[in-house]
């Protein structure tokens, strides 16, 4: 691998992991209690989870140019994948019995504020 091909992925590694960070406290500012980073499931990686009151927000994070790129990033097979893992995470922690499990897109773009939005793909 070239040096360039190295570090464009460097850079884009760290800038997924700001555009994380950013979208956690962007979170924690409206109420959610962040439980987790990057989780790794069997099913998909969470970008994020993060609980309010009894909801289970398991929050994919995209930093692109628009919101409707990245909506249109994040595929069905993905989605389902997501909403599995949450469930799975749900159905293994006591705490989170009962919890309704969500699929939330927080979006990121340049000189933009953070857009989150909860059920982003209503049950598709």
């Amino acid at each position: 691998m070239s040096q360039v091909r190295s570090a464009r992925g460097t850079a884009s590694r760290l800038a997924g992991r700001r555009a994380e960070v950013l979208a956690a406290i962007w979170l924690m500012a409206k109420g959610y209690r962040i439980l987790g980073f990057r989780l790794k499931t069997r099913q998909a990686e969470i970008d994020l989870l993060a609980l309010k009151g009894k909801t289970l927000a398991v929050v994919e994070v995209k930093r692109r140019a628009s919101l409707l790129i990245a909506m249109e990033t994040v595929t069905f097979d993905q989605r389902e994948r997501l909403r599995r893992a949450g469930a799975a995470v749900a159905a293994g922690r006591p705490t989170l019995k009962g919890a309704t499990v969500r699929l939330d897109l927080m979006a990121l773009a340049p000189g933009k504020l953070p857009r989150h939005i909860p059920d982003a793909w209503k049950g598709e």
